[in-house]
């Protein structure tokens, strides 16, 4: 049996061997980050991206769950061209990395605890849950990365050229979407064409993320704002070059375009006005998508552009550094002064510009609300209504009509809901320490809400 001594001599030397987190990948240097110095990413057991420096990264990658601070000081220390102390290892460990969930407590289970920091955003997808699994998303994307080949996106964008030019200037959309929107069984079939268009924009991001050399997760659901939404797990795009990322980006819109060339398709064979409708309103998911201000499309290809991960996170610290220094609560306006002059321009212009429309859209949003209100819960109860009418005699698609304008104008109450409890939690964590947002995941996402006819 031991001695006392030597069972306090072993449990020191075991807290002096630090162990990652369970899970924790190293991803590498962040290519085309417009920081002033260079930023690496790490991905923790739970999905949540970390960003560290050159240094705490060196320490990352050292620590193996055998070397002692001593020895990892000593190949940092190389690594780093400056002399790296054992003590300054530990300070590393126990201040910087523990408290992102990157390394373990000494002698605690390697699995990443509750309380490390989440990137939990309010402007971002609620109640995820798997549509497609990871394992038959790769293989989906497997099977579509050659659509993404420079001479197929050649041919593929100018046929689409060619489609609107036909559309719009000489065969003329409304008609065919007047046509559809008068009739129950073209409307829903409208609609179903849409989600489908809404589903293969999911495995664009996919295919793009594989072609980018990176590894797509799921497919799923979740609810964004007050309105349930699809998107694609594509975080491990982050390892990839700026162009990688950006043809990410891209290629949910660039699917939903193929989607409209399959639909012209598909009126040639058949003549029926209900594709023309589709295509057309497959134009204005494409521009919804492209705008930078929601957590879609459009706003990472403005991170991407920018070469900063999250926009959001520098809407705070950049409004209070342009306060006057005297109004300052004296907190310095980080991040924003590490970025580049160019990364600050994109970010300053983006913000000045951002802002002043979140307020005027709340503003006349909690303007009208009660008309808003009150008109929806009118219409939720005809609607209702409807449906009981319809069912009574057995006409199967007015049904199904009013259930869908029913589930439709319930959701917003149900969104809204939920979004004021996440915001009252968001308040509440304010109160509390805080520390650097970790990077969030990057899940790029499409409203289904946009696929409804009606709502246009």
């Amino acid at each position: 049996m031991p001695a006392p001594d030597e069972e306090m001599t072993s449990a020191t030397a075991d807290a002096d061997i630090p162990r990652r987190t369970e899970g924790l990948e190293l991803l590498g240097r962040y290519q085309g980050a417009e920081y002033e110095n260079s930023v690496f990413l790490a991905r923790r057991g739970d999905g949540q991206m970390v960003q560290l420096s050159f240094l705490l990264f060196l320490v990352a990658q050292e620590i193996d769950g055998a070397r002692n601070s001593e020895t990892i000081a000593e190949r940092v220390g190389q690594a780093f061209g400056k002399d790296v102390s054992a003590d300054n290892i530990r300070h590393l460990v126990a201040r910087k990395l523990h408290p992102l969930g990157v390394i373990a407590e000494p002698g605690a289970p390697t699995a990443v605890t509750a309380d490390a920091p989440r990137n939990d955003l309010l402007l971002g997808l609620m109640g995820r849950h798997t549509l497609v699994p990871p394992a038959q998303v790769r293989t989906a994307a497997r099977a579509l990365a050659w659509l993404h080949r420079p001479t197929v996106t050649v041919l593929v964008l100018g046929a689409a050229l060619a489609m609107d030019g036909w559309l719009f200037l000489v065969h003329g959309a409304i008609p065919a979407l007047l046509d559809t929107l008068s009739r129950p069984l073209p409307l829903l079939t409208v609609f179903a064409l849409i989600v489908a268009s809404l589903v293969f924009h999911e495995f664009g991001h996919a295919s793009a993320c594989h072609h980018a050399g990176a590894t797509p997760g799921r497919i799923g659901c979740g609810l964004y704002l007050i309105w349930p939404s699809l998107y694609t797990d594509v975080t491990d795009v982050y390892r990839a070059t700026r162009a990688g990322r950006l043809r990410t980006d891209l290629g949910g819109v660039y699917f939903n375009v193929v989607f409209m060339l399959l639909l012209l398709a598909a009126y040639a064979g058949t003549g029926h006005p209900v594709f023309l409708a589709a295509i057309y309103l497959g134009h204005f998911e494409i521009f919804e998508q492209l705008m930078p201000t929601a957590r879609l499309d459009g706003y990472y290809i403005l991170t991407d552009v920018a070469g900063v991960p999250d926009l959001y996170g520098r809407i705070g610290p950049l409004l209070r550094g342009l306060l006057p220094r005297r109004v300052r609560s004296g907190r310095p306006a980080e991040p924003v002064p590490v970025l580049t002059r160019r990364a600050r321009t994109i970010v300053t212009v983006w913000v000045l510009t951002l802002v002043p429309l979140m307020l005027a859209d709340l503003g006349y949003g909690l303007w009208n609300l009660p008309r808003i209100t009150s008109t929806a819960l009118g219409a939720l109860a005809d609607q209702a209504h409807a449906a009981t009418t319809a069912a009574g005699h057995e006409q199967l698609w007015s049904t199904l009509v009013a259930l869908i304008d029913v589930v439709l104008l319930a959701l917003p109450f149900v969104g809204t809901g939920w979004l004021l409890l996440r915001l009252l939690r968001a308040t509440a964590r304010k109160l509390r320490p805080t520390r650097e947002p970790p990077v969030p995941a990057r899940s790029l996402g499409t409203p289904v809400n946009q696929a409804s006819p009606q709502a246009r």
